[in-house]
C-alpha cells in the first residue's frame, strides 16, 4: 500500500542552528534512501505560497495559508509499505516529529 507522510513542522530549517543543521538533514537523506520510499521533496516556506478557493465560479487567490498556524506542512514522502505500522515507524524517523512537529501518515487512494 502507498502513503503520504505529510510532514508538519513548527521549525523552519533555516533556524536551526548551524551545528545541527548538518545532522537533520542528513537523517532527511536518509529516510528519502531508505526502501520503499519512492519520493519526496521540501516545500517552500509558507510565505511563497498561493491559496485558491473558488466562489460564484470565480477563483479568488490569496497569499500564503489562510489561517496562521503554529505547524506548517514543510515537505512529504511518498512510501510503499506492508502495513501502516512499517510507515509509522518510518514516520517516527522524521526529525520533524520530534522538534515539535508531527508527521501524518495518510494512505493513498489507489484506482
Amino acid at each position: 500500500m502507498k502513503y503520504a507522510l505529510l510532514i508538519y513542522s513548527s521549525v523552519e530549517l533555516r533556524d536551526i542552528p548551524e551545528d545541527e543543521l548538518e545532522s537533520v538533514l542528513g537523517e532527511y537523506a536518509a529516510i528519502a534512501d531508505e526502501p520503499g520510499v519512492l519520493d519526496g521533496m521540501q516545500l517552500q516556506g509558507t510565505e511563497s505560497a498561493t491559496t485558491v478557493r473558488v466562489r460564484n465560479g470565480e477563483a479568488l487567490l490569496s497569499d500564503g495559508p489562510f489561517v496562521d498556524a503554529k505547524e506548517f506542512i514543510g515537505g512529504f514522502y511518498l512510501l510503499e509499505a506492508d502495513d501502516l505500522d512499517a510507515a509509522t515507524a518510518l514516520a517516527a524517523r522524521v526529525p520533524a516529529a520530534r522538534m515539535g512537529g508531527a508527521v501524518e501518515v495518510r494512505p493513498i487512494v489507489e484506482r
